[in-house]
């Protein structure tokens, strides 16, 4: 491809949609992640946001609605194609703000652009075929097929739906399908070393923010619309940080305090690191471990706007590493992610039954190996952000039956037991405490 061909095709992928199919049609050729994509091509954030994350969220039901209307097999045809056509149907079934004729002319002069003017045609009838017909669209029977439709309305892969109706039951399936695939809105900590919940409310109020108080940590604050809290100042200067509750539940059941010695075995992006500083009120030593310098860097710079000073970060793999014990271990280790798929659509597309069985060998190796670090007396959490059973109590139980000394506190005496299982574990579902699906375990050192 010549230097000027290259500038055409880079032409073609102006504007907020152009830009959405690209980063789609990288989702869908490669292994890279969303947010990592998002970052890179952000400019008009709200409209791209709102598009890539919707086309993601809803795939399974925008794809089974093309596939009908489609003459030939959807699923093979080239991705700029597909993703062209899920923009606009994405936007024609969803985004009541944008003129249905807009969506289809849009898709396709940008097909015919790209692909010339037989694609462009094909486009083009396919979508004003859906808008003729779209009071009127069909989906698995679910008398017949309920995995299907489930699977196809509420656009998740059949695997995880079959999986969720055998453990939750038909109605709270479809409850968690559906919170998975509301529109998510950033929950803010409060940062005590630089603030308090009351003065940092009265600055949310100044500048309009709306929130909500947190039903389970009073330091964390619910903003009721997506707004870009990024470039606020208070937000610049560390005043708070982006983080879930159920991400704040797991660092209250470590119960850390001032002057001790606490290690994070997996820390980057430095959310959990960095509120466990907060606790310690930056005084102790404060140990966080991360595999990539990069991510690393990532972390420092969490901990730096914070304004935490006590503490070393390390690059390195957790399994390798060695150390002095410590009071408390936290173990946050890698997992599908399966509790936090209103923010992650893509997990859902990418994970697959053996991706869950695979990682949870790396999980009790991590687990394993940070237990050697604890002091007799001393505390192992253990947590995750999904919801799957074999990667978190399985784990924990695994590791109980072969280590003895080791015992469960209840995560009761930490934290509200709305979010506290019948074994004493954190677990957070999303439709039921309107969090990330989380897991986590206490563990205390016997001897």
């Amino acid at each position: 491809m010549s230097t000027t061909q290259v500038h055409q095709v880079k032409d073609l992928y102006t504007g907020v949609r152009g830009i959405a199919i690209k980063v789609l049609s990288r989702i869908e050729r490669t292994d890279a992640y969303l947010e990592r994509l998002l970052d890179y091509e952000l400019k008009d954030k709200a409209l791209l946001y709102e598009i890539v994350h919707g086309v993601i969220r809803w795939m399974g039901r925008l794809d089974w609605i093309l596939s009908g209307f489609y003459k030939g097999q959807f699923s093979k045809a080239l991705p700029i194609l597909k993703n062209s056509l899920r923009v606009a149907l994405y936007q024609i079934m969803f985004l009541d703000k944008v003129p249905e004729y807009a969506a289809v002319n849009e898709a396709v002069e940008f097909i015919k652009k790209l692909l010339g003017q037989k694609p462009a045609d094909i486009s083009n009838a396919v979508l004003r075929n859906i808008l003729r017909n779209k009071n009127s669209l069909r989906y698995p029977d679910p008398q017949e097929n309920l995995i299907g439709y489930l699977s196809t309305y509420y656009s998740h892969p059949a695997w995880i739906v079959k999986r969720w109706l055998s453990r939750y039951g038909k109605e709270e399936t479809e409850k968690l399908l559906i919170a998975n695939n509301e529109r998510p809105m950033n929950t803010l900590r409060v940062n005590s070393l630089k603030t308090n919940t009351e003065e940092f409310c009265g600055l949310l109020n100044s500048v309009g923010i709306k929130y909500l108080q947190s039903s389970y940590l009073p330091d964390f604050l619910r903003l009721q619309s997506l707004v870009n809290i990024g470039g606020w100042q208070y937000f610049t200067e560390g005043y708070c940080t982006i983080q879930d509750e159920s991400a704040g539940l797991v660092c209250k059941l470590l119960d850390v305090k001032p002057g001790q010695r606490v290690l994070d075995m997996c820390a980057a992006p430095g959310g959990k690191m960095s509120y466990l500083g907060q606790m310690m009120k930056d005084e102790g030593e404060l140990v966080g471990i991360e595999i990539f310098e990069a991510r690393r860097k990532v972390l420092v710079q969490t901990m730096k706007r914070a304004g935490l000073v006590n503490y070393v970060t390390e690059v390195g793999d957790a399994l390798d590493y060695k150390g002095e014990p410590f009071d408390c271990v936290l173990t946050d280790v890698p997992c599908s992610g399966f509790g936090t798929l209103s923010k992650k659509p893509d997990i859902k597309w990418k994970k697959e039954l053996l991706d869950i069985k695979q990682i949870t060998k790396l999980q009790y190796k991590i687990l394993s190996h940070a237990a050697t670090f604890v002091k007799p007396g001393g505390t192992l959490v253990y947590s995750t952000c999904t919801i799957e059973p074999e990667e978190n109590e399985e784990v924990v139980f695994k590791f109980l039956s072969e280590n003895p000394n080791f015992k469960i506190e209840s995560a009761e005496k930490f934290i509200p037991s709305a979010v506290v299982d019948s074994h004493g574990f954190i677990r957070t579902l999303p439709h039921i405490h309107k969090v990330d699906g989380a897991f986590a375990a206490r563990l205390i050192r016997i001897i």
